[in-house]
This record gives C-alpha cells, sequence and structure tokens, in this order.
C-alpha cells in the first residue's frame, strides 16, 4: 500500500504505459500539479501542452482521438469541464471519442484555493452526459490502475482525481474494473458507499465507531456510470440503512446515483446523503472545510450512529 494523491498515482501511471505509441497526452499548462510532465519530460514528441486553453486542449485531443490514438486531457477540473462544455458534450460525449478527460484537484479538499477552485458539480455534468463513463479513484494504487484500465477502455471517460496526500488503502493484489465496487471493510446494521477520498474519511470514522463497538459496512464505489446496481441492491438488502459519502454537490453525484439505483430495485431502507449541502464554501484548509460543511469523519460517525438509535 502507498501512500499519495491519486493525481500522483495517474502521473506515474502515463510515465509507466507512455512506451505504448497509441498514447497521448494533453495539458492546460498545469502539467507539473497534475503530473502529466512526468509523460512529457519521457516521451515530449507525444505531448501537447495547450496552454490556458481548455476548449483547443478538448478539441484537439477528439482531433487525435479519432486518428486512433488514445487521448488523455488533463487540467485541473474547475478549467477543464468549466471552460469546455460544449466541447466536452459534443466534440468528446456526442462524438463517442474516446478522449479520456482526467480533473484533478476536486471537491472541498483543494481548500485554501477557494470556492472557484473547488470543483463540487463536476460528477453531476459528467454522469448526464451519454456516452461518458465516470471514474474517482480512492487512493494511489487505485489511481494506477484506473489510468491502465483507461487505455483498452474505448469511449469517452471522466477521471477525478485529487490534489491531498491520502492514505493507501489497495496494494498490487487488488484489481481495479471498470463498473465495479468493492466491499472494503465488511460489517452490520448499516452500509456506507464511499468514493474518492471519502474511502478514507469514512474509515477514520470507523475507527472512532468501533470503541462503541459499532461495525459498518464500506463499499467504495470508484465508478459512478455506470455503477455498480447489483452490489448496490446487495449491500442494501442486508443491512438496515444507507450512507453515501462524497466530496461533491448533494446533486447529482453519489447520493443520487446510489438512490436511483435502490429506486429503480424497489429497494426500501432509510438513506443519509453525506455531501456539500448545496452551497458554495470559502477558503480553508481541507480539514477546516471537512468539518464545517459535513464531511468530517466525527459528521460521519454522529450520522452512522443517529441512523443505528433509529
Amino acid at each position: 500500500m502507498k501512500d499519495g494523491a491519486t493525481r500522483d498515482g495517474y502521473g506515474a501511471c502515463l510515465e509507466e504505459i507512455g512506451a505504448n505509441p497509441k498514447i497521448v497526452v494533453l495539458d492546460a499548462g498545469v502539467s507539473d500539479s497534475t503530473r502529466s510532465k512526468k509523460f512529457g519530460d519521457k516521451y515530449p514528441e507525444r505531448y501537447f501542452n495547450m496552454g490556458i486553453s481548455e476548449a483547443d486542449m478538448v478539441c484537439t485531443a477528439a482531433g487525435l482521438a479519432t486518428t486512433g490514438k488514445v487521448a488523455f486531457a488533463t487540467s485541473f477540473a474547475c478549467f477543464l469541464l468549466g471552460r469546455t462544455m460544449d466541447q466536452t458534450l459534443v466534440s468528446v460525449a456526442y462524438s463517442n471519442t474516446n478522449v479520456k478527460l482526467v480533473g484533478t484537484h476536486t471537491g472541498l479538499a483543494v481548500g485554501e484555493d477557494g470556492p472557484t477552485a473547488q470543483m463540487i458539480v463536476d460528477l453531476a455534468y459528467t454522469r448526464a452526459m451519454p456516452n461518458m463513463t465516470v471514474i474517482q479513484p480512492a487512493d494511489y494504487e487505485e489511481a494506477v490502475q484506473a489510468t491502465r484500465a483507461l487505455v483498452d477502455h474505448v469511449g469517452p471517460v471522466y477521471m477525478r482525481l485529487g490534489r491531498p496526500k491520502v492514505k493507501g488503502i489497495y496494494d498490487s493484489s487488488y484489481k481495479f474494473q471498470i463498473g465495479k465496487g468493492h466491499v472494503l471493510k465488511p460489517g452490520r446494521d448499516v452500509v456506507v458507499f464511499a468514493t474518492g477520498c471519502m474511502v478514507q474519511e469514512s474509515l477514520a470514522a470507523f475507527e472512532l465507531l468501533e470503541v462503541a463497538g459499532i461495525r459498518p459496512t464500506l463499499v467504495n464505489i470508484s465508478t459512478l456510470k455506470p455503477i455498480d446496481s447489483p452490489l448496490i441492491v446487495e449491500q442494501a438488502q442486508k443491512h438496515s440503512a444507507v450512507v453515501t459519502t462524497e466530496d461533491h454537490n448533494i446533486i447529482g453525484g453519489l447520493g443520487d446515483a446510489v438512490l436511483g439505483v435502490l429506486m429503480e430495485h424497489d429497494v426500501r431502507v432509510p438513506v443519509k446523503r453525506i455531501a456539500v449541502k448545496d452551497i458554495f464554501a470559502e477558503t480553508g484548509s481541507k480539514d477546516e472545510l471537512y468539518a464545517k460543511y459535513g464531511l468530517s469523519a466525527e459528521h460521519i460517525k454522529s450520522t452512522i450512529e443517529s441512523l443505528i438509535k433509529k
């Protein structure tokens, strides 16, 4: 298990798989921060730094994909999607091109960069696009494996990565699969479906709960579309309540995806969604913002405790 930001796992994997001549990587002037620079330093002939021109970058990636290339287009999520909605919708999703959009520095975890950089609506954007696959790895190793999997996956993908270093939860024995969730910690009473760095936050909450003899189940949902409906239904039916945790707006993210699955399969169980409550946050550290806006391990703990009491 390796500690590290998911963006670090992405950069390391790009460097590892870069010998494949079909792979091209594009960045929008932030390659050191997104870690795509690792690929660019080793394979400069297939690396394109487009500068602060995200719409051009997405269209260029789509064009390269039509020639048979596997195109990774990378930037901070607030720029990658915020400035390219038309290009992403038409040139990538509608055109069904083999472009891998990789957005880093997501959610309130970006912290001091402030609310305009705290991308909390990207899952809602991309989940709503036909043809788009949506992935959010939980740690360094899963980011490595997810990046590798995208090379063989044909079609548009949005992969959501984080800025902060997170604790490693997987080693090389783990096998990431697009469209599959993973029961990370089996338990009882309540099942928690988490994504991204909220997997680690949920694990921290579980440590607090164990003191009181409460041992919920934790499921890592690293593919939000297509979501692992059979696993969600199976786990929800085994438990008396469901909690979802995500560093994203409460509208359009993991919570809504899980609720949709439960509704379609007529699974009737109490559900609590832990997410940003449809509000813009402010500038502050990750821990300060998680505490203030209800994403902290302590908040997850109290939510689970209240569900069990009911």
